[in-house]
Formats: C-alpha cells, structure tokens, sequence
C-alpha cells in the first residue's frame, strides 16, 4: 500500500477534509536568542553578545555580521545611560519587555542600536558598537558609501546602523521578530577584553567604568581614542 510520508492517505481521502487546504506544518529552528537571554544584567549580556550574529532582513535579503564591540548601560543610575533622566518618550522603550531594540540619533545624523536588557520595568540596555560583515557584504557596502576597506563598513555604532539599513523606524522592534534579530551560530568570539565606554566624560564616577567588550585584536572593532 503506497502511503503519504506525513497523512495517511486515507485520511487525506476523508469526506471532511476533502475541499480543504491544508498547511504543511514547520517547526522554527532558527538560532534566535530567546528572550531570556536578555532577561539578564547588562554587563552579562553585553560579554555574552560578543560572537553573537546580529541579522537585518531587508528586500528578501539577511544582512549579517559577527558582533565583535558592545557596550553595557546599566541602569537608572548610571550617568551614562540616557535612563538616568527618568522615564521620557524617548526612553520608554528601555523600560519595557527585554529583547527588543532601542535606537535613537546622535550629531544630527548618525543611529545608534541597542538591546533592552534586564526585567521589565528596569530600564537597561547593551549598545552594539561594531560587527563584523558576514552575508551580503556587497549591499551593506553600498548603504555604506562603498568604503574602500571591508573593515571600514561597520566598525562604528553609526557604521553599522548605515550598513545595516538601521534607523528610528525600528526603534522598539521585537528581536524575536523577522526584521531584525540576533543569533547563536556558536561562533568562537576570540579573547574578550573591556576598557571604559566611549564618548561618556560626562558620566561622573561612571565614565571610567570598564563597561565596553570587545574581541582583541578584531580589525572591525572601532577605532577608539582616550584621552
């Protein structure tokens, strides 16, 4: 008897199924990170985002680069971290479920992405300041002005963000959704060090904190100048 791989073709031939369509059924075996890996302290994720792949689906195709520079912001009081001034519009993302983006401009001009992190109501986040392209490195070439060097396309928070088709349209996106999200593809990162975060003198007794992660020694990492 020739049988269907998955319905028994008797069942297929029932009165009550016959004139109906049926959907083949999936199982999702993507390597999203799910949401507790965001569920977390800052510091935490921003060390294990490291390695990591962050996706950007754009006209049926998958940007793609290795996280290779992070930064961590911890929490209300944290100088550095835009939550320190209190629930506002623009923040208000932060304070919600963990695992969706937070992005916002600087210098008029340039985006920034980040990772709302901790439990609800706790406003935190990671910045991811770097990747590493992987997939379709022709287009995010092309987003980026076409720089001459490979490791100039998005070895900067701004960088990224052009290379990747990033802006304010998807601040608060869901990165369990299929526009943007971020994978376990169980990368070796490569040693990990950390130094203060950039750009927050401001910060008081937090701008020295040694909350920025980065792979030692990666050429897409940001070039970065301390006083």
């Amino acid at each position: 008897m020739v049988r269907s791989n998955l319905i028994n073709d008797s069942i297929l031939n029932s009165p009550i199924l016959i004139g109906c369509r049926l959907t083949p059924f999936s199982v999702d075996m993507s390597p999203k990170l799910p949401r507790s890996f965001y569920s977390r302290p800052s510091l935490d994720v921003a060390s294990d985002l490291l390695g990591k792949v962050l996706v950007r689906r754009l006209n049926r195709r998958n940007l793609t680069g290795k996280i290779v520079e992070t930064e961590a912001y911890v929490g209300p009081h944290d100088l550095a971290c835009h939550a320190s001034k209190g629930h506002t519009p623009r923040t208000s993302v932060m304070f919600g479920p963990p695992g969706h983006t937070y992005v916002y401009m600087i210098y008029g001009f340039h985006f920034c992405l980040n990772v709302v992190t901790e439990p609800v109501g706790y406003p935190a986040a990671v910045l991811i300041r770097a990747v590493e392209p992987l997939e379709n490195l022709d287009l995010m070439r092309k987003l980026r002005n076409n720089p001459e060097r490979e490791t100039n396309i998005a070895s900067g928070p701004g960088k990224l963000c052009m290379a990747m088709s990033i802006d304010r349209q998807l601040n608060g996106a869901d990165l369990l959704g299929t526009t943007i999200w971020i994978e376990d593809r169980n990368l070796d990162p490569g040693p990990i060090r950390t130094s203060p975060r950039v750009g927050v003198d401001y910060a008081g007794e937090y701008k020295d904190k040694p909350w920025r992660f980065f792979v030692d020694g990666s050429p897409h990492v940001s070039r970065v100048r301390f006083k």
